[in-house]
This record gives C-alpha cells, sequence and structure tokens, in this order.
C-alpha cells in the first residue's frame, strides 16, 4: 500500500510573514485561507499584481519597516512606532532624520560591529 504525501500547508499569517508583507492588506481571499507549500514558493516566484503593489508601497510589517530603516524591531518601538507603514511613511522618516532614528541606527551598528568581534573570535577560540 503506498502512502499519500502530506500537501505541507500553513496559516495566511505565516506565508505573509515569509512573503514579507502586512496580512490586513492582502486580499480577503489570502487572509481567510491556507497556503500550501507549492502556492508560497508560486508566489514567491511568479508574484500577482497585489504582491507587488504591497512589497512596493506597503504597508509594511515592522520587520520590513525596521530594516528599511536599518534599526532593530525594539528600535521602532523605542521610537514611538508601533505599526504598519507605507513606503511613503518610512521615507518620511528618514528624510526628517528624527533623533530616535539616528541614536538606533548607531545602536544597531554597534551590535553589529560586536556580532562580528564575537563571531571572529569564536572562530579564532575553535582553530586553537
Amino acid at each position: 500500500m503506498k502512502s499519500q504525501a502530506n500537501t505541507q500547508t500553513m496559516k495566511a499569517a505565516t506565508a505573509a510573514k515569509k512573503l514579507g508583507v502586512y496580512l490586513p492588506a492582502t486580499p480577503a481571499e489570502f487572509q481567510e485561507g491556507v497556503v500550501t507549500r507549492a502556492e508560497l514558493n508560486e508566489l514567491q516566484a511568479n508574484p500577482p499584481e497585489w504582491l507587488v503593489t504591497l512589497r512596493e508601497n506597503g504597508p509594511h510589517p515592522r520587520p520590513v519597516v525596521a530594516a528599511k530603516l536599518g534599526v532593530s524591531i525594539a528600535g521602532l518601538a523605542r521610537g514611538g512606532v508601533t505599526g504598519a507603514l507605507t513606503t511613503e511613511e518610512i521615507e518620511a522618516i528618514k528624510d526628517a532624520a528624527p533623533e530616535w532614528l539616528q541614536k538606533e541606527r548607531a545602536t544597531q551598528a554597534e551590535v553589529r560591529k560586536e556580532t562580528v568581534r564575537i563571531k571572529k573570535r569564536n572562530a579564532e577560540r575553535a582553530e586553537s
């Protein structure tokens, strides 16, 4: 007897996270359904118009907003940004360059620098 391969599915929220889009901004049929691995791969390979528009203009989820601003998600919260933002809103924040953004970018740079230092130290320890 052959066993049938189970199709791997995920909730719409998980698929939206993997696609880097804000779930409430997606079409209702996407939000209400489940997405198979094959459908997710197809969305990534050949994104429909709604997905292209969301990725370009937003609203973007917090991880994407944080990446576009060059800060951490916690840094966004410290700066008072708690929701999704459009590309236009992100650009306005970049142009205004508020003090919190400059501070959080500096903090993020220090964190990255420290991460590289620790990685290098651990590699040197592993060699000896």
